[in-house]
């Protein structure tokens, strides 16, 4: 074997050594930290708001959770296995306790158990619900009172949990819960759209879009950028290349041709699919960019700035500019046009041949389209 391939096989192992030792040193150092946080767990004075109140937070933690309970060896079972996981609990024996807090403090869960006096955990339902229907109920039940807690997710309980549990039942039950919460969060909140600048090192979260500041929209989803020259840039906006998803080919403008608003201006190629992008502006295309062409992936990064396609000599502004969109317009069209697509798609999207329920946008939809419902929505969105 050569010297240098030796060497490169070597170099490879020790990496992962190191980075695996790093790993589990950073692991045992975290698990120190949430250790001493369950030791220094006190019971806090808060008066009247909960006096069995217990608390133990950790840094980032994956969700708040509140148990209620009357056995301490229960709560203690919580703190224990769910703070050493990475979750801040807080524990108190009372449902009164527990409506208290949840009127001052925000919880992603609430653990109750079913069978406690003064205030059941049918009741400690109904109020939280009530209350802050965005937090999530958990009933604790014994096998005798299994069908109560079913009972319990008509006033709306996420779900429950048996006991006695184990550790590993326990992690895996809230690690699942977690996740059905965050599916649903993530299904009602409207996808977000910023007005901003992204530097090298930023990235959008998924289900966000972007607007440069200073940037005009067009209806057929072209971004329009004044120069100080009084030439303008042109490009495809982000909510077009986000449902396109892949792009094969640009079809750039002929330079020095004359293009007036609502004409064909460059086209988008997937496979044997293309799209035509209509000019926001009238004018004659001074520069095309070429490197963009030479370069398609940068557009996955951002579709703006220096990824403009080409750049018009206007000759209308003062009459076209007010028919496109900036700022405060530019966002509320967006997130009319992703309501609208939304509703659109659902025509499209099929399972077993049946329409879909429960529909999500997602980046790079359009590719999954059939050729002719991929033409009827394209046409629909971006050839205005």
């Amino acid at each position: 074997m050569p010297l240098f391939i030796l060497a490169v096989i070597v170099f490879i192992i020790a990496d992962v050594i190191i980075r695996f030792a790093i790993k589990t040193v950073n692991e045992k150092k975290i698990r120190k930290e949430r250790e001493s946080i369950l030791d220094e767990s006190v019971t806090l004075d808060l008066s009247q708001e909960a006096v069995s109140l217990k608390r133990a937070e950790v840094p980032n933690p994956k969700a708040k959770i509140l148990c209620v309970d009357d056995e301490d060896i229960i709560l203690d079972s919580f703190r224990k296995i769910l703070v050493l996981d990475g979750y801040s609990v807080d524990t108190v024996s009372s449902g009164f306790h527990a409506l208290n807090l949840i009127k001052s403090h925000h919880y992603d869960f609430i653990f109750t158990d079913l069978k406690m006096p003064e205030m059941d955990g049918v009741e400690v339902t109904k109020k939280v619900k009530f209350l802050r229907p965005d937090i999530d109920v958990i009933i604790i039940t014994g096998y005798a009172t299994v069908e109560t807690a079913v009972d319990c997710m008509k006033f709306g309980a996420m779900d429950y949990v048996q006991k006695p549990f184990t550790e590993d039942e326990l992690l895996a039950f809230t690690k699942k819960s977690l996740l059905k919460r965050q599916d649903r969060i993530h299904k009602q909140l409207k996808p977000r759209v910023h007005i901003t600048h992204l530097s090298e090192e930023d990235t959008l979260n998924v289900g966000e879009f972007s607007i440069p500041g200073g940037v005009f929209i067009s209806e057929g989803h072209c971004w329009a950028a004044i120069a100080q020259d009084g030439t303008v840039r042109v490009g495809l906006d982000d909510f077009a290349k986000k449902l396109i998803g892949k792009i094969d080919d640009i079809e750039f403008p002929n330079l020095g041709m004359t293009i007036v608003k609502g004409q064909p201006l460059f086209s988008i190629k997937q496979g044997k699919k293309s799209i035509q992008f209509n000019s926001p502006i009238s004018g004659q295309v001074a520069k095309v960019n070429q490197e963009l062409g030479d370069n398609l992936s940068a557009l996955d990064y951002s579709t703006y700035e220096k990824n403009w396609i080409c750049v018009i000599d206007a000759e209308k502004l003062d009459t076209e500019l007010s028919q496109l969109k900036i700022g405060k317009n530019a966002v509320n069209y967006f997130q009319d046009e992703i309501e609208m697509y939304n509703k659109r798609i659902k025509d499209f999207i099929k399972n077993d041949g049946k329409k879909s329920e429960g529909y999500e946008m997602y980046w790079g939809q359009l590719e999954n389209l059939e050729e002719k419902e991929w033409y009827i929505i394209t046409g629909e969105f971006f050839k205005k």
